[in-house]
């Protein structure tokens, strides 16, 4: 069971990140400020639903949320800053866009780059544990699944229809084949050794 808030009394703002692992593609990361009395029987963390769940529980969250923003850093900027200070860099700007200030942050995760004036809790697997957290994962991981598939038909061989841009073998296999394309982090070194890029 989610709980509903860490503090009763202060507005609480969610985070969670999406695509942090990825070969290809941005970082994705959302802010969500539900009501107190929110509750919905199948929130969960994304990676615990399937994606018709998620893609059910989106609107729902968009609509009964107080406040939700969802922000994106790509795969250029990663590799200039690296991948946590760019997942960082997407829930500060997913932050800045909520219409509603937050008193309080309600981090997924052991790490965070403080938000000016605003406290925060890093909390490990917050995203299974509270409710606010568990609706930014559902958000993140939705709109960046959507992106990829987006970008996928603009580069089909590499099937991020079904990786959205993860490590896979059928993946790997597309880059030992065709090199990196303008959406792959370079700063991830996963093109094959030996490999001349076209």
């Amino acid at each position: 069971m989610l709980a509903p808030f860490l503090h009763n009394d202060l507005t609480e703002a969610g985070l969670d990140e999406a695509g942090r692992g990825c070969y290809a593609g941005p970082v994705f990361a959302a802010a969500v400020i539900l009501p107190k009395d929110f509750h919905h029987p199948l929130l969960n963390d994304s990676k615990q639903l399937n994606e018709k769940q998620r893609d059910l529980l989106r609107p729902i969250i968009e609509k009964e949320s107080s406040a939700f923003a969802v922000a994106s850093v790509d795969n250029t900027d990663i590799d200039k800053i690296n991948i946590l200070q760019a997942s960082f860099s997407a829930m500060h700007l997913s932050i800045d866009q909520l219409k509603i200030k937050p008193d309080f942050l309600l981090i997924d995760g052991n790490r965070f780059k403080p938000y000016p004036n605003v406290q925060h809790l890093c909390i490990v697997k917050g995203d299974g544990k509270y409710a606010s957290i568990a609706a930014a994962s559902i958000l993140a991981k939705t709109y960046r699944d959507e992106f990829m598939l987006k970008i996928h038909a603009e580069f089909p061989q590499y099937g991020w229809n079904k990786n959205k841009g993860y490590g896979t073998a059928t993946h790997r296999k597309a880059i030992d084949e065709f090199g990196l394309c303008c959406y792959h982090r370079k700063s991830f070194n996963i093109l094959p050794e030996g490999f001349i890029q076209k």
